[in-house]
């Protein structure tokens, strides 16, 4: 016959743990950025071109110019003309000298004289050439200062916030033993 057996039952005990992470949170503002700029400055002075025309001579060669200059060749000119016919007088002079040579005779010599005295030219000589121009240039003048850039930079240290995450540790199941007695007949 066979005995009945003692029946145990155990439970184990089961522990729950709920548990979220911990978070990080990093923020950094921006860096503020100031930048300051001088703009470059190009300055270029020129000046005009000079034109001079000098007519003077030209005047001078149409209608002898001004008064003052015609007056000065005259004068110059009387001055030659008053030494030329010196030298003329001087020259008959002598050929008046030698009358008994062939050819000194007093009709020869003071009768083929029958060129009046002329008046100075009272305007200058004329040329293609009587006009001056005279064309003068300057460089410009070029003054240049470079633009200026100033930067200025303002940083921002990092904002680091750690949030703790939670931990929960509890008896999800407890453990447990049963003992369960064999049915006994206790009719016998």
């Amino acid at each position: 016959m066979l005995q009945p057996i003692l029946k145990i039952r155990q439970t184990p005990a089961i522990i729950g743990i709920d548990a979220d992470l911990g978070v990080f949170s990093i923020t950094q503002p921006k860096a503020e950025v100031n930048i300051t700029t001088t703009p470059g400055e190009l300055n270029v002075q020129s000046s005009r071109p000079d034109l001079t025309i000098d007519q003077t001579r030209a005047r001078a060669a149409y209608n002898g110019g001004s008064v003052l200059d015609m007056n000065k060749r005259i004068y110059s000119g009387i001055q030659q003309l008053y030494l030329q016919a010196i030298a003329r007088r001087v020259e008959q002079g002598t050929r008046m000298a030698e009358f008994f040579k062939p050819g000194n005779t007093i009709a020869e010599v003071y009768g083929m004289d029958t060129e009046p005295n002329s008046f100075p030219e009272p305007c200058g000589p004329a040329s293609y050439d009587n006009v001056d121009i005279h064309f003068e240039t300057r460089a410009p003048e070029i003054s240049f200062r470079a633009a200026q850039v100033d930067i200025q930079v303002e940083r921002h240290r990092p904002e680091t916030e750690y949030t703790r995450g939670k931990l929960d540790i509890y008896m999800q199941q407890y453990a447990s033993v049963q003992f369960i007695p064999p049915e006994l007949n206790v009719q016998t």
